[in-house]
């Protein structure tokens, strides 16, 4: 299913909006939309909500044989997913050419950044070590996925914990999360990414676009960057040249949004594993506040009920008593009774509409017995032929003669046509030239 092409009205609107400064969700030029981070159950689980935009990261690893020209380290494997969930118009089974640049983008910026020691991963040289898999699904669409599935991909890997792994000569013994405690991923850096759209060929400037900025656009620039001010990965698209004033500008504002999104991950982080040693309630059930269970929630209202049994006391004074006469059983036949007076039987009762519609039938009746009465005066006065005819469009019908002092008869009559009337004058002509030649 394609997108929605917006009209011209809204393009010009949201570029004549952007010429003034302003922006439809309210937001300043550089202000990025709320964050908001929640863990799952499991080490390595989380969801987080770049505005609409939500993004659920998943990590797994696996003991595997390490790649040849790379004995000692292990493997790392982002895969990100766009279902019809997030928009109509990604279709399934299919890698569009946005999945495969986002795909690569995250690559270079996690993988090529030398954000994860890699050789930490390694169990025995040349023969076991750990491949960890990235999984991020895109669950709504509403701009700038590559900065929401940035954050998602860093928070999972900070959050996730592999099993503990012991080698005695040739045995691996891996053990549970019950036997040994799990072992976090050993991480240098965390590498964000931050989206700058340009419109009007580079004249304006906007930090994290929505959905339809993204439309309107002429150009996008991403810049990936730690908390340390070092670049990772740029990556610029739509053909519009920028000028090195514009790019140093956009780094300066990737900086210190970076920083901002650094200290909310380990925030984040942080009271996660505090509440996981207290043993409260984590995981998505905690992070999801009750008035976004639904949207028909009822606010509270105070309810005084310190003297309510006061009060019921005086409805119930106030109120009638109860009649203390009991009905009778009325037994109108053996094997049924009537307790009460009861309502009048409306069996075989007529509505208004059934009695309009029989009163219509009485006079259509009287119609067709007059109509009877020509025809039978018809036939009477034909008693000359052995079988009555009457000319009628129906081609047999059933006459009921009505008479005074006689019993009804019943005459079965024949219509036919204008044709078929001639047709029995002709046979008995040839029968009679038959029998004349054979005289």
């Amino acid at each position: 299913m394609k997108e929605t092409p917006l009209s011209n009205c809204e393009r010009r609107f949201l570029l004549r909006a952007i010429e003034e400064k302003k922006r439809l969700d309210g937001r300043q030029t550089y202000d990025y939309r709320n964050i908001k981070i929640s863990f799952g159950t499991d080490y390595g689980c989380c969801i987080v909500e770049l505005g609409k935009t939500r993004v659920l990261g998943q990590v797994s690893c696996e003991l595997v044989s390490p790649k040849l020209n790379r004995a000692t380290e292990g493997i790392l494997f982002f895969n990100l997913e766009l279902s019809q969930m997030a928009a109509p118009a990604f279709e399934p089974g299919r890698q569009s050419d946005l999945l495969v640049k986002l795909n690569r983008l995250l690559e270079r910026c996690l993988r090529n950044s030398k954000c994860i020691d890699t050789e930490s991963l390694c169990v025995v040289a040349g023969e076991k070590v750990w491949q960890i898999r990235v999984d991020l699904h895109l669950l709504n669409h509403d701009g700038n996925i590559i900065d929401a599935a940035s954050i998602a991909a860093i928070v999972a890997l900070c959050h996730f914990r592999r099993p503990d792994v012991s080698v005695q000569g040739d045995e691996v013994t891996l053990y549970t999360l019950e036997e040994r405690d799990p072992v976090p991923l050993s991480i240098h850096h965390m590498p964000i990414c931050v989206s700058f759209a340009f419109f009007q060929q580079g004249t304006y400037l906007l930090v994290d676009p929505n959905e339809r900025e993204e439309r309107v656009m002429d150009g996008l620039l991403v810049i990936a960057m730690n908390k340390h001010r070092e670049i990772c990965t740029i990556q610029s698209s739509g053909g519009i040249m920028l000028l090195k004033d514009q790019v140093l500008r956009c780094s300066k504002i990737a900086g210190v949004k970076v920083a901002e999104i650094t200290e909310l991950i380990q925030k984040a982080l942080e009271n996660d594993q505090k509440v996981r040693k207290e043993g409260g309630k984590f995981g998505f059930a905690e992070s999801i506040a009750n008035q976004r269970i639904t949207a028909f929630r009822m606010e509270k209202a105070p309810v005084d009920t310190s003297d309510v049994e006061e009060k019921a006391e005086e409805i119930i004074s106030e109120a009638e008593p109860p009649s203390e006469v009991v009905s009778k059983p009325v037994l109108w036949t053996p094997g049924t009774a009537q307790i009460g007076e009861g309502i009048e039987n409306s069996w075989g009762d007529l509505e208004d509409s059934e009695k309009e519609d029989e009163d219509e039938g009485g006079s259509d009746e009287a119609i067709i017995l007059d109509s009877i009465k020509m025809d039978t005066g018809e036939v009477s006065n034909i008693g000359s032929q052995d079988a009555p005819i009457v000319l009628s469009d129906s081609e047999e019908e059933e006459m009921i003669i009505l008479e005074p002092d006689k019993n009804p008869k019943k005459i079965r009559t024949q219509t036919i046509s204008a044709t078929q009337v001639k047709a029995p004058s002709k046979k008995p002509v040839k029968k009679r030239k038959k029998k004349r030649a054979a005289n």
